[in-house]
């Protein structure tokens, strides 16, 4: 059997009445770290629903992720195979 092998993300926000901020960190096993922000903010016209804002603001820095560790992953391949690779679709 393989080991389970787990990542944690650490989601922190800062809010105000109109803006949300969200800052990503997620530690991987090879001892790297990586690090994002998203941001969302709210139209004057709609009710005051932090949850929402902080949904928006974290879906955003966790998309940043995802294309950090696309590119992490595609220059490992790169930097195994001693070539220039496919790049991994987004």
């Amino acid at each position: 059997m393989k080991d389970a092998v787990g990542w944690h993300v650490d989601m922190e926000f800062q809010e105000d009445s109109k803006h949300t901020r969200a800052a990503a960190l997620v530690r991987l096993p090879d001892g790297s770290e990586l690090r994002s922000r998203g941001y969302a903010s709210r139209h004057p016209s709609d009710g005051n629903q932090p949850r929402v804002g902080e949904e928006i603001a974290a879906a955003r820095a966790l998309n940043d992720l995802k294309e950090q560790l696309l590119t992490k992953a595609h220059d490992e391949i790169d930097g195994a195979s001693g070539r220039t690779s496919y790049p991994i679709s987004r």
